[in-house]
C-alpha cells in the first residue's frame, strides 16, 4: 500500500467521492479542489483524518490544508488513485470560476491583476522603511534624524529612497501590465499605456489640484476640443480601464490583422486609440471617480475615526475569508498615491497579528500535538503577514479564536485610527509592518500592535480552559 493511500480514500470519501470532483492541483501547503457540488462534503468526517489539518471554501474552491511536502505526496496519490489528471492553479481556478457571483468574480479579477504586482510593492514598502529610519526625526536623535546628525548617509539615503520609490511613481506602469495580461492583450503594451500615463511632460496629478485653482492646467486642442494634458501619478483606476480598453483592442486587432503586418498596425492603433480614449474619456472620468472615493474614505475616518477603526479591523478578517479583501488594496495604493499615506493599511496589519495572537493562544491551550504543531508555525506565519494558514487551520476550525482575534483586531483598530497613524507604503502586513509606518506614528502603532497581540491572546486562552470543553480535557 502506498504511503497516503487510505488517507486519500477517506478524503475522497468525505469530499462525495471522485465524482464529485472537477479539477483539482495543489499549493505549498493545501489540496485546491473544484467540487460540483460543495454540499456534499462532509466536513467533520475530513477534519478527522489525521492528515488533515482544516479546510475551507474560498472564491469557487474547495481547499483542504495538509503541510508543507506532504501535500505534495498526497496530491500525487490522488492522481494515482482517481482518473481526474492533474490540474494547473489556473485550470482549477477556471472551473471554480463557474461557481463565483458576479461580485465574486470582479474581486478575482481585482486580485488577479494586484497579487503579481505585490512582491514589488511589498519590497518598495520595505525599502521605503530604511529610509524612513535614516530620516525619520526623534527615532534615535531627540528632534533629529540619522541623516542630519550624519551627513555622509544622506546620499545612501536618497539613493535607496529613489529604488524605493520607483514602484509608487510608476505604479501605473506595474498596473498596466498586469491588467492587460489579465484581460488577454499584450502585457509590453500594457507597460507602455502606464508609462505614458506618467509621462513627465504632463502635468503631475499631485500639482493638478493647485495649479487647477490658479487656473495653470495645461491642454491640448484637438479639433476644438481642449484637453488637459495631465498625468495620472498615483493613480489606480483609470489606468485599469484603459488596460481593458487596450486589451480588447489588442485582440480585435489581432485576430483580423494579416500576421505580416501585425508589428505594423496592431500595437500603433491599440496604443493610439487607447491613448486618446483615455486622455478624452476615460482618464477624466475615472479620475474624478477614484478621488470620490478616497476622498470619501478620507473623509468617514477623519470624521469618525473611532468608528472607521473598530469597523475596518472587524470586518477586515471576515473579508480575507471571502477574498474581498483584495478589493482594497486598489484604495491603499490610491491613498498612497495621491494623499498622506494610507490609514487602511495599518489595521490590515493589526487584523493579521490579531489572527496570530489566537492561534498562538490555543498552542498554550490545546494538548494535541499535531494542533499545538499547526498554531505554532500558523502564527508565526501570521506574525509574518500570512494569515490564511492561521485562519482556515486554527481560528475558524474553533470559531471562537476568530472572534477573540475580531475583537482584538477592531480594539487595535480603533486606537490607532484615533491616533490617526498613516503609512507611506505598502510593506509586510505583521510585526514587519513598522517599518513602513511614518515614524511619527511608530508609537501609537506599537502600542496598537500590543493590543492587537494582548486582547486575542488572552480572550482566546481563556475560553479554551474555561469556557470550551474540547480544551478542558
Amino acid at each position: 500500500m502506498a504511503q497516503y493511500e487510505k488517507q486519500v480514500k477517506e478524503i475522497l470519501e468525505a469530499i462525495g467521492g471522485e465524482e464529485n470532483i472537477e479539477k483539482a492541483t495543489h499549493c505549498v501547503t493545501r489540496l485546491r479542489m473544484a467540487l460540483k457540488d460543495e454540499s456534499k462534503v462532509d466536513s467533520e468526517k475530513l477534519e478527522s483524518i489525521d492528515i488533515v489539518k482544516g479546510s475551507f471554501s474560498t472564491n469557487g474552491q474547495f481547499q483542504i490544508i495538509i503541510g508543507q511536502g506532504t501535500v505534495d505526496k498526497v496530491y500525487k496519490e490522488l492522481v494515482a488513485m482517481t482518473g481526474i489528471g492533474e490540474s494547473t492553479k489556473d485550470d482549477v481556478k477556471e472551473s471554480s470560476a463557474k461557481n463565483q457571483n458576479w461580485l465574486q468574480r470582479g474581486v478575482k479579477m481585482l486580485a488577479d491583476i494586484f497579487i503579481p504586482i505585490l512582491p514589488a510593492i511589498v519590497t518598495a514598502g520595505l525599502l521605503l522603511g530604511i529610509n524612513n529610519i535614516l530620516t525619520g526625526e526623534d527615532i534615535f536623535f531627540d528632534g533629529s534624524s540619522v541623516v542630519a546628525e550624519y551627513p555622509q548617509w544622506a546620499g545612501l539615503a536618497e539613493m535607496i529612497n529613489i529604488i524605493a520609490s520607483a514602484a509608487f511613481v510608476f505604479l501605473p506602469a506595474l498596473i498596466g501590465w498586469s491588467a492587460v495580461k489579465r484581460f488577454g492583450g499584450s502585457e509590453l503594451l500594457g507597460i507602455v499605456l502606464g508609462l505614458f500615463l506618467v509621462h513627465p511632460d504632463l502635468l503631475n496629478a499631485w500639482a493638478y489640484a493647485e495649479a487647477q485653482e490658479a487656473g495653470e492646467v495645461p491642454t491640448w486642442n484637438l479639433f476644438g476640443l481642449q484637453i488637459e494634458a495631465i498625468g495620472y501619478q498615483g493613480q489606480v483606476l483609470p489606468v485599469l480601464v484603459s488596460a481593458w480598453v487596450l486589451a480588447k483592442i489588442d485582440i480585435y486587432l489581432r485576430k483580423r490583422i494579416p500576421d505580416s503586418i501585425q508589428m505594423l498596425v496592431v500595437a500603433p492603433v491599440a496604443l493610439l486609440v487607447t491613448g486618446f480614449l483615455a486622455f478624452i474619456i476615460i482618464g477624466p472620468i475615472t479620475f474624478a471617480i477614484a478621488n470620490a472615493i478616497t476622498g470619501g474614505f478620507v473623509w468617514m475616518f477623519s470624521t469618525l475615526p473611532a468608528i472607521g477603526g473598530l469597523v475596518y479591523g472587524a470586518v477586515y478578517a471576515p473579508l480575507v475569508i471571502t477574498g474581498m479583501h483584495h478589493a482594497f488594496l486598489a484604495v491603499d495604493l490610491q491613498l498612497v498615491g495621491t494623499g498622506n499615506g494610507t490609514f487602511l493599511w495599518p489595521i490590515l496589519v493589526m487584523s493579521n497579528i490579531a489572527q496570530g495572537s489566537a492561534a498562538l493562544a490555543i498552542y498554550f491551550a490545546s494538548r494535541n500535538e499535531n494542533l499545538r504543531g499547526l498554531s505554532a508555525t500558523s502564527s508565526v506565519s501570521a506574525y509574518l503577514g500570512v494569515t490564511e494558514p492561521a485562519l482556515f487551520g486554527v481560528n475558524l476550525r474553533f470559531k471562537f479564536p476568530f472572534i477573540c482575534a475580531i475583537i482584538g483586531a477592531s480594539t487595535a483598530g480603533m486606537f490607532i485610527t484615533i491616533n490617526g497613524v498613516l503609512a507611506n507604503s505598502i510593506g509586510v502586513g505583521g510585526l514587519p509592518g513598522i517599518f513602513s509606518i511614518i515614524p511619527g506614528y511608530w508609537t501609537s502603532f506599537a502600542i496598537g500592535m500590543a493590543i492587537a497581540i494582548i486582547i486575542p491572546f488572552a480572550l482566546t486562552y481563556l475560553y479554551a480552559k474555561l469556557a470550551s470543553d474540547e480544551f478542558k480535557k
